[in-house]
């Protein structure tokens, strides 16, 4: 996939190639896989025509004081809960770290507390207040954490701190500083050709590309950022010095690639905004799929 759409047109052309890939044919959505000790990813994607895939992911910690790390997607919701109490008795659980309230990431939240009576909810006055919209977050039962707050969960302390890309004001990540892993929320963002575990499954074009992609998407406001005020804020979040990248849109990333996302991280503000797709998109889609439909079936049109 060349970097022809950053003038707008997309081209999956290596998506078709990657869809094959031999390290992956074990990986199963909503089925938790371990990063790191006593560390799991929940992971989920969603279709994105005609870009492949995004990883919709969560984290579980499961230490002395248990941790859930977002809480997925209501779109899947039973089969969230049922992955995430395969890695933690839910009477266990004693945090419960909300990076923001967007609904891939707090869409089960109330569920979750009601299966976790022992959890302190880890948020933030402007998340409690957005998601009061829809619904009454139990105020007793949360504990604040703004940007370098730490907390004590028994066996490692966490650290709250802003990313460098968000899509939401009240957004944090999370560091461990027993297993170094960190969990950057929307930061590191990507589209993938097929669901994968692990970022170095990717080529170094694919990988490239996905994150300029991904960054100008979540956080198009990046092309208005003064470029050297940007990088501070980018070396900033790498001086954590993660052994592990786990985000909610994003693979996970390790080794040499942590540096080579925040090197390809610095470079958002050099790059032209991304360009939507169009109603002309849409139709030409539509047309497409017009044309794929057998003429005894309902046409996509129609509904």
């Amino acid at each position: 996939m060349g970097l022809d759409w950053i003038n707008g047109a997309l081209r999956p052309d290596s998506m078709a190639r990657r869809a094959a890939m031999t390290t992956t044919e074990t990986f199963k959505l909503l089925e938790p896989y371990k990063i790191a000790e006593e560390t799991f990813v929940i992971p989920w994607a969603l279709e994105a025509p005609p870009v492949g895939h995004f990883p919709m992911n969560s984290m579980v910690i499961r230490g002395a004081e248990p941790v859930l790390v977002d809480t997925g997607a209501p779109a899947v919701r039973s089969q969230w809960l049922e992955a995430a109490w395969s890695v933690v008795d839910p009477l266990d659980v004693r945090w419960i770290f909300l990076t923001h309230d967007d609904r891939d990431h707090a869409g089960n939240l109330l569920a979750a507390l009601a299966e976790c009576p022992n959890a302190t909810l880890l948020t933030t006055w402007f998340s409690i207040g957005r998601m009061a919209e829809e619904w009454e977050t139990p105020i007793n039962r949360c504990r604040f954490m703004v940007d370098g707050d730490t907390v004590d969960i028994g066996d490692r302390t966490l650290v709250a701190k802003r990313p460098p890309l968000y899509d939401n004001p009240t957004t944090r990540a999370l560091f461990d500083t027993k297993t170094d892993v960190l969990w950057s929320v929307d930061t590191f963002a990507t589209n993938v050709p097929t669901p994968l575990p692990d970022i170095a499954d990717l080529s170094a074009d694919e990988f490239r590309d996905g994150q300029f992609f991904g960054g100008r998407l979540v956080s198009p406001w990046v092309a208005l950022l003064d470029g050297q005020k940007f990088r501070t804020v980018v070396d900033e979040f790498q001086r954590l010095d993660a052994k592990v990248v786990a985000g909610c849109h994003s693979p996970v990333l390790r080794g040499p690639r942590i540096a080579e996302a925040f090197d390809l991280l610095r470079r958002l503000p050099e790059i032209p905004p991304w360009t939507e797709f169009t109603q002309a998109d849409l139709d030409q889609w539509m047309a497409l799929a017009e044309t794929s439909v057998p003429p005894e079936q309902p046409r996509p049109s129609a509904t």
